[in-house]
């Protein structure tokens, strides 16, 4: 049996900005790190891993990702930035805020669009989709009283 999950990981070629986008956010860093050597290869099926390493964290301490700039070897990419959400493999992160409204225009200020419409469902949570830097896609959810 699990205890948690601990994290998600994202790996990214602009570390600063990925970190500015999670911390606008509203995630805390939580540290940074350099990680190599064999141990690392080892664990990442990878030779001569290099890596930066952001770990960001919700405020209630909780949820956790970890934003990774690999140095060497390369980072490949294995579909396009603006992938459809149809396209396999995980596609988004949800986070639950107070008011989406100002948390998109916060996020807008670092370069995020909206994928799609924020929408209202079932009259119970406002909704929607943002793609940030590195293409990368969060989902906000707003509980509505």
């Amino acid at each position: 049996m699990i205890e948690r999950m601990d994290n998600v990981l994202i790996v990214v070629d602009d570390l600063a900005a990925a970190v500015a986008f999670f911390v606008e956010l509203g995630m805390e860093l939580e540290g940074q790190t350099t990680v190599e050597g064999e141990s690392v290869d080892q664990l990442v099926g990878l030779k001569d891993v290099r890596a930066d390493i952001a770990v960001v964290r919700t405020p209630d301490g909780h949820g956790r990702v970890e934003l990774t700039k690999f140095h060497t070897p390369k980072a490949i990419s294995a579909e396009p930035k603006d992938a459809p959400a149809n396209t396999l493999g995980i596609r988004r992160i949800m986070f639950a805020v107070n008011d989406i409204e100002d948390v998109v225009a916060r996020l807008r200020t670092h370069g995020a669009e909206l994928v799609g419409e924020l929408v209202q469902y079932e009259g119970s949570y406002r909704l929607c989709n943002v793609r940030g830097p590195e293409g990368i896609i969060i989902a906000l959810a707003e509980r509505l009283s």
